[in-house]
């Protein structure tokens, strides 16, 4: 699909990290590679949805960062202007390279690989790097180097039943506030 290389950064002495142990092995990474302008991050992982990965490869990296981008609108040697998704809206923010961003689904459509690349995929040589090829401190990855940990996964309790209510909307209107009436003056007693 274009891409010219690739290295997959994978050791067991990741596992069990939080978000702030895998941006730290991360930004160890790309300290190796040294060579980038901007660095590309999906919004958040499917399994956390905690959107913290980014952000703290740019905090251990001391680089800016825009978050939620859905365009790019220009992109110079030393500058980037993007949109941001907002909550309401959007917004256009001008920053310097290198930088980080943090990318939702509109960014792109990926295109479809073209035989030619599916063959030459097949022949291409992924650089494997272990904990031991990122120059990094062993205490700060993985499980040992996790701030957070997860003590334990449950289900939340069944909620109770509730009321059904039948009737006209003005009528359930009146019945509504005669319930929300006799709990405030329950709770107060």
């Amino acid at each position: 699909m274009g891409v010219n290389e690739g290295i997959l950064v994978s050791d067991r002495a990741f596992a069990g990290s939080d978000t702030w142990a895998t941006s730290y092995t991360l930004a160890m990474a790309l300290r190796k590679i040294a060579d980038y302008s901007v660095i590309i991050c999906g919004k958040q992982a499917a399994d956390g949805d905690t959107a913290q990965v980014g952000p703290g490869i740019a905090a251990h990296l001391d680089l800016p960062q825009i978050t939620y981008v859905r365009r790019i609108e220009e992109i110079t040697t030393d500058k980037i202007v993007a949109e941001r998704l907002l909550e309401e809206g959007y917004e256009v923010i001008e920053g310097p390279l290198p930088c980080i961003l943090t990318v939702v689904k509109e960014i792109n459509e990926p295109r479809l690989p073209s035989l030619k690349g599916k063959l030459a995929a097949r022949k291409a040589e992924i650089q494997h790097w272990q904990a031991a090829d990122l120059d990094c401190d062993a205490d700060r990855l993985g499980l040992d180097g996790s701030p957070t940990k997860v003590v334990r996964i449950f289900n939340p309790p069944a909620r109770g039943g509730g009321e059904m209510m039948q009737g006209a909307p003005d009528e359930l209107a009146v019945a509504l506030v005669e319930k929300i009436k006799d709990a405030v003056i329950a709770s107060a007693s």
